[in-house]
């Protein structure tokens, strides 16, 4: 299954840091009930990743906010521990949450898993932002190439609202 506009999430586990380590949680925890934007990048650190998608995300985080969005979310195929640390690198101001879908299954689950282990980095997700309320995608801006931000980032996703 591809995911597109009008499907609900399917049921799926993320990994999350807290104070007392990794901690699952699953899509209803993330997105029932909710105005989640969620932005899912091939690699934590990653060049196009971190300098680029990263800051397209959180530059335009408030005025997403303003607009109804109530969760930011960031997905990569990376552990807990990493996306902790790239979320202690990225999100100076806390605006987000990093959900590690360290075995792609989420990635998997809605058809957006990409094969980069020609470049030695396995299974990794697809680039990509959605809007998703109460568990159902509203917005989808599939990156046609992974190392680029053109329709995947923040602001795309600010213009849609």
């Amino acid at each position: 299954m591809t995911i597109k506009v009008g499907d609900k999430l399917p049921e799926a586990k993320f990994r999350v840091m807290t104070a007392e380590g990794p901690q699952v949680k699953s899509t209803d925890d993330v997105f029932k009930g909710k105005k989640v934007a969620l932005f899912a990048v091939p690699g934590a650190y990653t060049g196009t990743c971190h300098k680029m998608h990263m800051p397209s995300i959180f530059l335009n985080a408030y005025a997403l906010k303003d607009k109804g969005v109530e969760t930011i979310a960031v997905v990569s195929v990376n552990d807990a521990f990493v996306m902790n640390a790239w979320k202690k690198d990225t999100d100076l101001r806390d605006e987000a949450i990093f959900l590690a879908d360290g075995n792609a299954e989420f990635a998997k689950a809605i058809g957006m898993e990409l094969d980069a282990s020609g470049n030695g980095l396995g299974i990794r997700s697809k680039r990509y932002s959605m809007l998703v309320e109460d568990g159902v995608v509203t917005k989808f801006n599939l990156e046609p190439n992974p190392g680029k931000v053109e329709v995947s980032g923040g602001d795309t996703l600010l213009g849609q609202l």
